[in-house]
């Protein structure tokens, strides 16, 4: 199946850094199609996973604290998703909403598996005593509220630690819990372009694009879970406090930013945007087919060699000039012109099989439909189908990494709002009168 078929007529050059490709128009004729393994429906049967016995408290909303709290949950720890009675989380409404599941998100049912929603106003005195109480008995919290709103609720970190000292609380906000930004509003966007990602991103005679998807809010959430696994294994093994795992988006980005400090530092080089190639390392790069494109890594130096003689030009494999990276960098455009007029005359299923015969790495740009259809996916059955409550199917991207002892899990789907009010409240000792009375006070 073919995919990304650009107008290859149209793109004279997509791997030189200075121009930008705007007429290459992706297009797919195929259509999603079931996964050939179907998993069982969801049954929210009890976790036995590496986190298994963990309990975690979600105080956040939308990206970053709910995509730490649900992996997490994906392995085994208990989730309580505290969420705004009225209203729930707003990731309820985002992007592609389900028409026979009352309108929720499609992402809902993915960023909030295995996670017990209890609806709680945090605004309101007896909404704060019990997450006070459901504190007192977690692990983790997870919240990603800008800095000091749950000081200002009796929430914080040292308000909550004072009654359970070994709690661990990840915070993820804009720009940390210190600094002069500290209060300002911050996105997994805004984060990107302090922390350097977007002004690397895209072609250089272009506006940075911003990446397709907030990878901002999940890098960030990734690091509050690795810090998070430190301070538990400081104070299970170590004998130690819980802490605060204070993580900036922004910091987070800045943390993947390779060595633009450095660079910076020791040359006075401000990395620019290089469009689809990475700059300094060559070749890595995008070249068109004859019927789309594929991206193609040849930058080891047995690889350039081998990349080479796939494509017909000993005389480049065995130019000793050629023969290590910091030769072939003031070359680049030498060698991408070389791979892209063997590529642009091949469809790029004839491509990807003489390179891939030559240990070559390359692949064709996958949509989701090609994931679908990708028997690499299936093997290792990376797209996995449950169920609705009323039986309509939807598939799932399944839990990564995997563990060969205790692989992650999908016990149930987002859950419909408040539905595990009653049972959480009811192991914290409240009876069938009292939720009923914060009910009607709007409490919970």
């Amino acid at each position: 199946m073919s995919v990304d078929e650009a107008q290859e007529s149209t793109l004279s050059k997509p791997f030189e850094a200075s121009v930008s490709p705007q007429a290459a128009q992706a297009a797919t004729t195929a259509s999603p199609q079931s996964p050939s393994e179907t998993a069982p429906a969801a049954t929210g049967l009890p976790g036995k996973g590496a986190l298994a016995g963990v309990k975690v408290l979600e105080l956040g909303t939308l990206i970053a604290g709910p995509f730490a709290a649900r992996m997490l949950g994906e392995f085994g720890a208990e989730v309580i998703k505290i969420e705004d009675p009225e209203h729930g989380d707003p990731l309820r409404k985002w992007r592609k909403l389900h028409p026979d599941a009352g309108g929720t998100s499609l992402w809902w049912a993915v960023q909030a598996r295995n996670k017990k929603s209890v609806t709680i106003n945090l605004k309101s005195p007896e909404g704060q005593e019990i997450v006070r109480k459901l504190a007192a008995q977690a692990d983790i919290v997870v919240e990603n509220f800008r800095p000091g709103l749950l000081e200002r609720f009796g929430l914080g970190y040292e308000q909550l630690s004072a009654e359970n000292p070994g709690l661990v609380m990840v915070r993820l906000s804009g720009y940390g819990q210190t600094g002069p930004y500290r209060d300002r509003p911050g996105f997994g966007a805004i984060a990107e372009s302090m922390g350097g990602l977007r002004h690397i991103t895209g072609y250089p005679d272009l506006p940075p694009p911003r990446i397709g998807i907030s990878i901002g809010d999940s890098i960030a959430a990734l690091h509050g879970v690795i810090g998070a696994m430190m301070a538990l294994h400081h104070r299970n093994v170590n004998g130690g406090r819980g802490q605060v795992v204070d993580v900036a988006l922004y910091e987070a980005v800045f943390n993947l930013m390779e060595s633009v400090v450095p660079e910076y530092s020791v040359a006075g080089m401000v990395r620019e945007r290089t469009g689809a190639s990475l700059p300094g390392i060559v070749p890595s790069n995008t070249y068109p087919c004859a019927d789309g494109m594929i991206v193609v890594g040849g930058n080891s130096d047995p690889i350039f060699k081998r990349l080479m003689h796939a494509i017909g030009r000993a005389d480049l494999a065995e130019d000793p000039g050629l023969a290590h990276n910091d030769g072939r960098v003031p070359r680049t455009q030498e060698i991408d012109d070389a791979i892209g007029g063997w590529t642009r005359v091949r469809p790029i299923d004839e491509a990807l099989a003489v390179l891939q015969g030559a240990d070559v790495p390359a692949s064709r740009i996958y949509t989701v439909a090609d994931m679908f259809q990708d028997p690499q996916f299936a093997a290792r059955q990376m797209i996995q189908r449950f169920q609705f409550p009323d039986g309509t199917p939807i598939d799932l991207p399944n839990i990564t990494p995997k563990l060969s002892e205790t692989p992650g899990e999908t016990q149930w789907l987002g859950p419909e709002l408040g539905a595990h009010t009653d049972e959480v409240l009811g192991q914290l000792g409240y009876d069938a009168e009292q939720i009923k009375r914060l009910r009607e006070n709007k409490i919970i």
